[in-house]
């Protein structure tokens, strides 16, 4: 058997590592915004979508009290 040369180089591996290792916050956070999209488009009965509509307007709300200046 022949040994698969990547397309990508050493350097852009690297430079992908570093990035991830810099950005784990940011890149758990993406992960989480694409499952819940997900399982929304894809998989999501109607009362899924009653308690999430429930879980947003929650969220909503927390969000708009703590912008609030005091």
């Amino acid at each position: 058997m022949t040994e698969q040369k990547s397309k990508t180089s050493e350097a852009q591996k690297e430079a992908n590592r570093r990035y991830r290792q810099k950005n784990k916050e940011k890149l758990k956070i993406g992960s989480y915004a694409r499952t819940a999209k997900m399982f929304i488009r894809e998989h999501a009965t109607a009362t899924d979508i009653v308690e999430l509509r429930k879980l947003l307007d929650e969220r909503e709300e927390q969000i708009k009290n703590s912008a609030l200046p005091e």
